[in-house]
């Protein structure tokens, strides 16, 4: 009885034995039992640190527009402010004089461009943050409200200039005013500098708007 289960124990062993393990060719085993295909693991998110290096490049851009803006915006408004022209020939009653706060569309010209320099120096250090901390939400949205309110600001102070720079020049017969720009060439030629600089102010302005607002619609 017993020699009949060691036979069949004995038979079963090469059977189970040829199942774990394979020859090579050169008479050695090779145990494939357990040999499995790695894993692949498959994901379709975008990786954070992809993310975060285009919006620091956005955030960047901002910071250049920003500056930019600076530049004009202070730019015109120094222009303006020092604005001036004294005719070399007068009269023993009347002097030919020409400055830019005898007009109160240049008055609302200067203020409003300083003011909005001033207001972009200030928001540097959110736009830096924004440089370190791409993903940061709060300060991006801030300083796209800073930048709707400056831009039509700057805006209507260059309109307003504009105008009265484009009177300067060609005159108005119906309201019977002369151009003065023959007389004062260099008062004119300042004026309509000053007034390029806060159309260009305003146009980084209008960029920076749609930078930042790129980078919100990305979060």
């Amino acid at each position: 009885m017993d020699s009949g289960k060691e036979v069949e124990e004995s038979s079963t062993a090469p059977i189970l034995e040829s199942k774990r393990t394979r020859s090579n060719g050169k008479g050695k085993s090779i145990d494939v039992g357990d040999a499995r295909p790695p894993a692949v693991v498959v994901t379709t998110k975008a990786t954070p640190l992809r993310k975060g290096g285009m919006k620091k490049g956005i955030a960047i851009l901002d910071f250049i527009l920003r500056l930019s803006a600076i530049g004009s915006s202070l730019g015109a408004a120094a222009l303006m402010g020092t604005n001036e022209q004294i005719l070399p020939f007068f009269t023993q009653f009347l002097q030919f004089h020409a400055q830019w706060d005898d007009f109160p569309m240049f008055k609302f010209f200067v203020g409003a461009n300083a003011t909005a320099g001033g207001i972009l120096i200030l928001s540097l250090p959110f736009a830096i943050v924004c440089i370190v901390r791409p993903l940061a939400i709060g300060p991006r949205f801030l300083l796209v409200i800073i930048d709707l309110v400056l831009m039509p600001l700057v805006v209507a102070s260059a309109s307003a200039a504009a105008a009265i720079v484009y009177l300067a020049h060609n005159g108005s017969q119906d309201a019977n005013w002369n151009a003065i720009c023959q007389q004062f060439n260099d008062f004119c030629q300042g004026s309509s500098l000053s007034v390029i600089a806060s159309f260009v102010a305003a146009v980084f302005l209008a960029c920076s708007v749609v930078v930042s607002s790129l980078a919100l619609k990305r979060s």
